[in-house]
């Protein structure tokens, strides 16, 4: 269990938080855990010239935090863009925060959860009090999913994509489910890093880039 959202500051001052250039999430929030209900939904806007489609119809499973490193490939001597071969994360349930939070503050402390992730290490992750939940991945054939144990499992196909805030995360997604899945759609949201360098000019063949992120979970 997570005893407290301090679980989650590193030492000394806490890193600047990205602005958000007319980006939030907005959700109605339960007061306990059990039953969670289904109009707890993100809704994501940027000052409504872009935005991600509502899961309408569908129940919100699990609300995680992932952390782990999007991966590309460069060709030697090439000044090519990297090329993207996927992603690996481990997902951490934070469902347990809510019922820890103010009311009026719970928005704005998970928006900023990701940034604060970003700064620990996955053995720190390991050995802290937030429980993991799953993994995410991709496949041989370079599929992603995102296997949550006994919540479920999705496989899964980019359906919409908006730039993060500022440009410098990588992009918000919403995945909807190929099969076999048992979960019908996820979103990536509050991306911190992950993209990769410009240019594939003086950088080795495989390249690691640290992100953090939430994703919401559906059925």
């Amino acid at each position: 269990m997570v005893s407290s959202p301090s679980d989650l500051q590193p030492p000394g001052q806490p890193p600047s938080r990205p602005k958000q250039s007319g980006f939030e999430l907005r959700a109605r929030w339960p007061t306990s855990i059990s039953g969670i209900p289904s109009d707890l939904y993100a809704d994501i806007h940027n000052l409504g010239s872009a935005s991600l489609p509502a899961p309408n119809g569908m129940t919100l499973i699990a609300l995680t935090l992932g952390r782990g490193t999007q991966n590309y490939t460069c060709s030697p001597g090439s000044t090519a863009a990297p090329v993207a071969i996927g992603a690996v994360a481990e997902l951490l349930d934070i469902t347990a925060l809510l019922p820890l939070l103010p009311a009026n503050e719970v928005t704005k402390i998970l928006n900023e959860l990701p940034s604060y992730l970003i700064n620990y290490s996955f053995d720190q992750l390991e050995n802290s009090s937030i429980p993991a939940c799953g993994r995410h991945y991709f496949t041989k054939a370079g599929v992603p999913t995102f296997d949550l144990g006994k919540k479920g499992k999705l496989s899964g196909k980019k359906a919409a994509a908006i730039t993060a805030p500022g440009g410098k995360g990588v992009d918000w997604l919403q995945l909807t489910a190929v099969d076999p899945s048992t979960l019908k759609a996820a979103y990536r949201v509050q991306t911190v890093k992950g993209k990769p360098p410009k240019s594939c000019q003086g950088q080795p063949a495989a390249i690691e880039v640290q992100y953090a992120a939430q994703y919401w979970f559906y059925a």
